[in-house]
């Protein structure tokens, strides 16, 4: 069902329903990423899903797999160090029971060799250092009145082409390419 197909009460509500439960899926990624809740990310992958995470970082296919990650003692010694998945606000692009989001995601972590400093009625602190910024591209399936994750784009920015590419895409499929059903 697209947007131009059903304009009537209930079929806005229920694309406001689903952009709000995408919104939860994808806010829930940080915190279950910095605590290692690897049963939820098993959860809410598709059990053939595929994680990219570009040119430079190795990937994942399949839920399993894909949980593994959060798992790695390398992923927990980043976690004990204050690790912090920080997200933006994700652009939808609901197409019936499939959805392209993408988004912003920030890889925070305390600065342990930082200089401390003082902030009043906040306490003394090293600080924090944004260790990369990534654009997402999430592609979601509703599976059983659940939306799950059937492949997940992640890409440095760093200049490239790739990470633009991403970003243009979504614009232009979300407001241009199916211009006839908006």
């Amino acid at each position: 069902m697209t947007r131009a197909e059903d304009n009537s009460l209930e079929g806005r509500l229920r694309i406001v329903e689903d952009k709000l439960a995408i919104y939860e899926l994808i806010a829930s990624h940080p915190p279950s990423a910095d605590t290692g809740h690897s049963e939820y990310t098993l959860s809410v992958y598709e059990e053939d899903g595929l994680f990219d995470r570009g040119p430079t970082l190795d990937g994942a296919r399949g839920a399993k797999d894909i949980a593994a990650f959060i798992e790695r003692p390398e992923h927990q010694e980043a976690i004990t160090a204050g690790l912090a998945h920080f997200a933006g606000l994700p652009l939808i692009d609901l197409r019936g029971d499939s959805a392209i989001v993408t988004s912003y995601l920030q890889i925070v972590h305390l600065d342990h060799s930082g200089e401390p400093r003082d902030l009043p009625n906040h306490g003394t602190s090293t600080g924090y250092r944004i260790h990369r910024a990534v654009v997402n591209r999430w592609e979601l399936h509703r599976i059983g009145g659940r939306w799950r994750v059937a492949r997940r784009t992640l890409l440095p920015v760093d200049g490239s082409r790739a990470h633009q590419t991403l970003l243009r895409t979504s614009l232009d499929e979300l407001y241009f390419a199916r211009d006839g059903e908006k």
